[in-house]
């Protein structure tokens, strides 16, 4: 007989945002079918200019590896790369001088160990989020058997989010007494925007119930209004007395720097302890990649000018693209809910208002995978989209018309996105 798998791995599956890549790796037409991928947020632009000069100079002898040899760093990551994410938050107008950083496998290596020192395994205590919320803080929550409780958010007919109700937040925080509250300000998977007002409102409410805030800023620089970036760095204690000592942020090298595939994060805290315990924790992990690691120190040396600079042009390229596929969806698919685009990479579609009942974005998904394809000048084409079921954390969710469109594929498959989708719900829904 053989062994039985655990009644985790039992009933394990692949996580939303990956879920429509593998299937369509396995339909037997798969190398006559163009598809465009905009399901996962896997950015196709080039890295920063200082991250791809690092990349080709390997072996030039100001790098470290010019000898063909590769050691571990430091648990806590490397000086220079540390330095690289201080470089960025003191580029916001932050004071870096009391924030602590360690270097992690990714953006998701670094939420992980987040969760472990607000909660901790097999927790009573849960994290608190705000729904719709990343998949990963939600994949991660069954993985180490932390409970997660939300507070909601809704998005009406104009693609537009109600504005957050702090009064309910606060009261789900003192009847649930969460470890922590964890916001996106430019939020994956919505494009919502959090202004540096809420931030501020919300830090008061964390202060108030003695928990953790936890910002996850992957997408800082990311935004679309004429407002500021925001950030909990950005937060004094001149504007929320007591702050200090109770913040943490998930930091990422693979969206606003292009680098998805150095999986390279940092998990950055103004509490001394905190940061400790988490470099303890992380030992176990030995280090992030080291080679990853050098390329993303080259931002230690840039200039907040350039940073800036960098920053305006991620703007200006993702703004104008989201606006124009919004407005072909919406001419293409009348009565269609699409997001207004306010930050991050993503934009949420829901179908509610013109699919037949008992429609389902995950199934819908899975048809333009398995076996979904739309003619289009001499080319066959597909879609992969990210159905929002599982980005809800909360169980009582009952929303089954969503999905995420992510930002990631060259402007001329983003430009095709519009027919295409008309047509495959069209011939899904008969």
């Amino acid at each position: 007989m053989k062994p039985k798998l655990s009644q985790h791995y039992q009933h394990r599956e692949p996580s939303a945002i990956r879920q429509a890549q593998i299937t369509f790796s396995q339909r037997p037409d798969k190398d006559q079918i163009k598809v465009i991928n905009l399901a996962i947020g896997n950015v196709s632009l080039p890295m920063h200019p200082a991250l791809q000069k690092r990349m080709v100079s390997l072996q030039d002898s100001e790098s470290p590896f010019n000898k063909g040899v590769n050691q571990y760093t430091p648990s806590v990551g490397s000086l220079e790369t540390r330095n690289a994410f201080l470089n960025i938050i003191a580029c916001e107008g932050a004071d870096t001088s009391n924030i602590h950083c360690l270097i992690t496998d990714g953006g998701s290596q670094a939420m992980e160990l987040m969760m472990l020192g607000v909660c901790g395994p097999s927790a009573k205590q849960p994290l608190m989020l705000l729904d719709p919320a990343y998949t990963n803080y939600v994949e991660f929550g069954k993985r180490l058997s932390i409970p997660l409780i939300t507070g909601q958010r809704t998005i009406n007919n104009h693609g537009e989010f109600d504005p957050l109700d702090l009064n309910e937040i606060e009261i789900i925080i003192k009847n649930r007494n969460p470890g922590a509250l964890l916001v996106i300000p430019a939020d994956n998977p919505t494009g919502q925007f959090l202004h540096q007002e809420h931030l501020t409102a919300l830090a008061k409410i964390c202060v108030r119930n003695h928990i953790w805030m936890v910002s996850d800023e992957a997408y800082r620089q990311l935004y679309y209004g004429p407002e500021d970036s925001s950030s909990i760095w950005k937060i004094t204690e001149t504007d929320v007395p007591g702050i200090t000592g109770m913040r943490i942020s998930i930091e990422s090298a693979s969206k606003v720097w292009n680098a998805c595939g150095l999986r390279i994060g940092g998990l950055l805290t103004d509490n001394a302890e905190f940061h400790t315990r988490a470099v303890s924790e992380y030992t176990a992990n030995l280090c992030a990649n080291a080679i990853g690691q050098y390329i993303f120190g080259g931002l230690a040396h840039e200039s907040h000018e350039s940073l800036k600079a960098w920053y305006q042009s991620q703007r200006n390229y993702y703004r104008p693209l989201m606006v124009a596929l919004r407005k072909g969806l919406l001419q293409e698919m009348p009565g269609l809910i699409v997001t207004k685009p306010e930050a991050a990479i993503y934009m949420v579609i829901d179908f509610r208002n013109i699919c037949p009942p008992g429609f389902n974005a995950k199934d819908f998904v899975t048809y333009c995978a398995a076996e979904g394809k739309v003619h289009l000048a001499g080319q066959q084409y597909t879609l992969l989209l990210a159905p929002m079921n599982e980005f809800y954390a909360s169980q009582e969710s009952t929303v089954t018309t969503q999905m995420r469109i992510a930002m990631v594929e060259p402007q001329n498959l983003i430009e095709k996105t519009p027919a295409i989708l008309g047509d495959l719900y069209h011939a899904y829904t008969g």
